[in-house]
């Protein structure tokens, strides 16, 4: 079988660029956030923090705490019999216990971090649904209090401190490959 990649993190620690990088070395991606856009589009609401922290927040109490993970198994495990799979966006620890228990150690975490300032710079400056410093901190809380967010990144495989450039951030995952390859 082949390994399973989650990516962990707070928003703006470079997340994103992490799985877009192991697309590019051919990992299946899988976007866990896609079934709380999916939602809003199915309502007709505007995707913005607020209705996205909604959403999240129903299908959790609808599917439990591992709702992602459980939304989206039969897609992960069609895709993991074929290629390695990249998942963007663990986001609690019920989820992470849900695929331990699924897909054992072909299950690997690795978590992003970066500075809050550097954070929110990011966070601010993104091309795609920027955020103010309130509402990163307000998305921090409900991560955190509301979404057993901080199981997974405590629990990872690997972790990586994103406070560089990209090119900087590349050779810390080729390394992790490497390792997690030979």
């Amino acid at each position: 079988m082949h390994k399973i990649i989650a990516v962990c993190g707070m928003s703006g620690t470079g997340k994103s660029e992490v799985v877009k990088y192991l697309e590019s070395k051919g990992f299946f991606r899988i976007y866990f956030g896609q079934a709380t856009i999916d939602e809003i589009k199915r309502r007709g609401l505007d995707i913005n923090e607020a209705n996205e922290k909604m959403i999240r927040e129903e299908l959790r109490k609808k599917h439990g705490m591992a709702a992602y993970a459980i939304i989206n198994l039969d897609k992960i495990s069609q895709a993991v019999s074929q290629n390695n799979v990249v998942i963007d966006g663990l986001y609690s620890w019920s989820e992470y216990k849900f695929l331990k228990e699924k897909f054992g150690d072909n299950l690997l975490v690795l978590t992003v971090t970066a500075p809050f300032k550097l954070r929110l710079e990011r966070l601010a400056n993104r091309p795609v649904r920027p955020l103010s410093e309130s509402e990163v901190k307000s998305r921090d809380l409900a991560e955190i209090e509301n979404s057993e967010k901080g199981g997974p990144i405590a629990a990872a495989d690997y972790t990586v401190v994103n406070n560089g450039t990209l090119g900087k951030l590349y050779q810390t995952l080729e390394i992790i490959l490497q390792e997690i390859y030979q």
